[in-house]
């Protein structure tokens, strides 16, 4: 294993990598760039919810900083879409 490596569990079927642009992306942006928050507010609302989950915790603050390899898991009525910070 390469030490900049880090292990992880495995990826959910149908997991979207999202690949980010530095070390680190706050969680409100993220739904953004995935296309799963329309606005900043969409993100709001969906985190007030507890629609969202960061590496299997329910997630409410926007301003979460997440980096590579945390995975987020949105709660849709279509069913749940898995992200996965790259």
């Amino acid at each position: 294993m390469d030490p900049d490596d880090t292990p992880s569990a495995p990826m959910h079927e149908g997991t979207e990598t999202v690949e980010v642009a530095g070390s680190m992306i706050r969680l409100g942006q993220l739904l953004k760039l995935a296309g799963i928050a329309e606005s900043g507010g969409h993100a709001r609302a969906l985190l007030a919810d507890g629609e969202v989950r960061v590496n299997g915790e329910i997630e409410q603050r926007r301003g979460r900083q997440l980096s590579t390899g945390d995975e987020v898991v949105v709660a849709l009525p279509g069913g749940d879409h898995h992200l996965r910070v790259s």
